[in-house]
């Protein structure tokens, strides 16, 4: 049974930091790219960062310097760190799985809130 059990939401203030991580179990994380987005509410889900099983990441462009993606194969975790954090940061932030690049499928997390706001 796959899972990817997120962590590390929360409540904090604009300009403040936090990390979230993203556990892996019942697939080979090494061979998977991995990824976070985000659903804010009344809009759709949107990538904010990924990274191959090479280790190349993208970002999107209102995140970039601001947002590090990160993973440890040893792990089997992902991690997002966030700084510089704004109100418009506030959104619910999925950990995904993604294997379509060699022919197996795309798993997502349950969700973790992300509120930034004074």
């Amino acid at each position: 049974q796959v899972q990817l059990v997120e962590s590390g939401g929360g409540l904090v203030q604009p300009g403040g930091s936090l990390r979230l991580s993203c556990a892996a179990s019942g697939i080979i994380f090494s061979i998977y790219a991995m990824g976070w987005y985000r659903q804010a509410p009344g809009k759709q889900r949107e990538l904010v960062a990924v990274i191959t099983s090479d280790g190349s990441t993208n970002y999107a462009d209102s995140v970039k310097g601001r947002f590090t993606i990160s993973r440890d194969n040893d792990k089997n975790t992902v991690y997002l760190q966030m700084n510089s954090l704004k109100p418009e940061d506030t959104a619910v932030y999925y950990c995904n799985a993604d294997g379509s690049a060699v022919g197996l499928t795309v798993y997502w997390g349950q969700g973790t809130q992300v509120t930034v706001s004074s």
